[in-house]
């Protein structure tokens, strides 16, 4: 058990950081210190008393990364309530689904979702509040049983209680319990220890199956100490929280350990794409980066690849000693468009591509790969950019242990099992899908294939359901052809299925591409062979692609960015 209380470390960094500054939301010129944060969660405190929530019972909270969305987890936490952060890229479906399921009494919300919610549906929910200003949107099932005359009765009544929910209302309630104002000694929190529940995730997944992950107080506070071990985090820094904050790998980092840090964490409720982020590092010029592979590989499409593809640049390139005197400036450049402040940039999330991979590393970019899943609150393992060896996605965690179960004799290659204090209770009232995750002796099954080597550096080969078992027995992992293939002209995304025994591959084309060479779809389709025949130049011959089927629009993913590939089928 980690000795050190999650709920604690939050009073502690309140207390010890009470004049610094610590949310502010990018673009909308606000910033809440330590001290403001405190006291709007002592707020959300009377309102939850006001609710008559209970310790352990569950809150909702879904909408796009902000301050109100932050200190409503906080609140929740720190109150001894779980919190259950909701996607907001989920259907409505699934989030009415997800809110019956965890049994959430209240639901903090995001005015445009609210919009698309219906109330019917919401079964255990009695009261929604906005995330814009935490103003009770409306009262759902208060049991009634009021007919003709009453019915006036009772929505007066129910308007009522619905004005002592409102903000003048609370904040008149905080004037009353606090008449001296709020100090760092006002802070009294929940005492409630490691082994409980914090919070239910549920998982976007990639299979179409949403499971509820019960994530304790001791998972959190592993995945927060080790990122202050680590010096990944430290008092002062400036973070770009752009990472969905219902996701457990920017919940962890980007907020949670950054709030117990004592850092500045600025949040991008904005979708977060190149253009937005660049604008955003730029300005704030963070002090660590924590991102997915989709950002940097797009990064280095847009801004690498044409500046490398040039031919006098490809050739001095491949002189050594001149090469690493263009490595450097392009290495400078990116830094410089990054904010020029970061000790490191930590992918996770997603393999990264082999070739960006390569090419940082070339060039000596300060990065790292990271791994983890939802059910370790996310992270496996993690090596500072100095010890990050190349192709590896980190080392084992110094409070995990990890197990390659069923290696295959040749390869050495079987499913990367882990246990410690980062793993999961189980899935929320789902013990089939629990048992299935765990193995006989107690591992954690990740469902990721690949190999360990003797310092605990973890090498992902691809995962167990997406793996294809050749004719011959060999084993063919999709994501490593679709490596190769989304670095090719005129290719933004790639799939690789098995049909009838053989290899096909859906692609996206990148039509902003094709549209400036002005290529016809005949053209298009040429392209499109020269770039199988160069990717099976590169393969195996059981790992070669019979056709290249071109795909109308993006594929269909995850809010981590992982295609669903179980919609995709020829």
């Amino acid at each position: 058990m980690v000795k050190e209380n999650l709920i604690e470390l939050f009073a502690d960094s309140f207390r010890k950081n009470w004049d610094l500054p610590g949310f502010s939301d990018y673009g909308e010129n606000n910033t809440h210190t330590y001290a403001d944060i405190a006291r709007q969660i002592a707020r959300l405190h009377i309102l939850f008393e006001q609710c008559h929530i209970q310790r352990n019972d569950k809150i909702a909270l879904i909408g796009r990364n902000s301050t109100n969305w932050a200190i409503t987890y906080l609140a929740t936490v720190t109150y001894g309530a779980i919190i259950v952060p909701i996607l907001q890229d989920f259907h409505p479906n699934d989030v009415h689904h997800i809110a019956n399921h965890s049994e959430s009494k209240l639901l903090f919300t995001g005015d445009n979702i609210w919009e698309n919610l219906e109330e019917e549906k919401l079964t255990h929910i009695k009261a929604v509040f906005s995330l814009r200003d935490f103003s009770c949107i409306t009262l759902l099932n208060q049991q009634n049983a009021a007919s003709g005359d009453e019915t006036a009765a009772n929505d007066t009544a129910e308007q009522l209680k619905q004005d002592l929910l409102q903000p003048a209302h609370i904040a008149k309630l905080f004037q009353e319990k606090y008449p001296n104002g709020f100090s760092r000694e006002c802070i009294r929190y929940a005492d409630k220890p490691n082994s409980e529940l914090a919070s239910i995730n549920y998982t976007s997944g990639t299979t179409g199956f949403s499971k509820g992950v019960m994530t304790t107080c001791n998972n959190l506070a592993g995945n927060i100490t080790f990122g202050f071990r680590t010096k990944l985090v430290a008092p002062g820094y400036r973070i770009v929280c752009f990472l969905p904050l219902a996701h457990a790998y920017g919940c962890a980092f980007d907020f949670l350990a950054s709030t117990c840090a004592g850092c500045h964490i600025h949040f991008i409720g904005k979708t977060p794409s190149p253009k937005v982020l660049l604008k955003a590092f730029a300005e704030v010029k963070p002090s660590v980066i924590f991102t997915v592979p989709l950002i940097i590989e797009k990064i280095y499409k847009k801004q690498i690849l044409p500046l490398i593809a040039k031919p006098t640049v490809r050739w001095v390139l491949n002189i050594p000693l001149l090469n690493q005197t263009i490595l450097g400036q392009i290495r400078k450049k990116l830094i410089d468009a990054l904010g020029g402040e970061f000790s490191e940039i930590i992918i996770g999330g997603a393999p990264l591509n082999a070739e960006v991979e390569e090419f940082f590393h070339k060039m000596k970019f300060p990065f790292t790969v990271g791994y983890g899943m939802t059910e370790c609150a996310p992270l496996i393992s993690y090596a500072n950019k100095n010890d990050f060896i190349l192709k590896s996605c980190g080392r084992i965690l110094d409070i995990m242990e990890v197990k390659i179960k069923d290696p295959d004799p040749t390869t050495g290659a079987g499913e990367i099992c882990v246990r410690g204090e980062n793993v999961m209770e189980g899935y929320y009232k789902n013990p089939e899908a629990t048992a299935q995750a765990f193995d006989e002796e107690g591992w954690l099954r990740t469902g990721d294939l690949g190999t360990v080597d003797q310092q605990g550096n973890i090498f992902i080969r691809g995962r167990a359901k997406t793996m294809i078992l050749s004719a011959n027995g060999q084993n063919i992992y999709p994501e490593e052809i679709e490596s190769r293939l989304n670095n090719m002209p005129y290719i933004m995304e790639s799939l690789v299925i098995e049909s009838q025994g053989k290899l096909v591959a859906l692609v996206y084309p990148d039509y902003e591409a094709v549209d400036s060479q002005h290529l016809t779809q005949e053209q298009l389709e040429e392209k499109m062979e020269e770039n199988r025949q160069a990717a099976n130049s590169m393969a195996a011959n059981y790992e070669k692609i019979t056709k290249i089927q071109l795909y109308p629009h993006e594929f269909e993913k995850t809010p981590k960015k992982s295609i669903k590939r179980y919609l995709y089928t020829v």
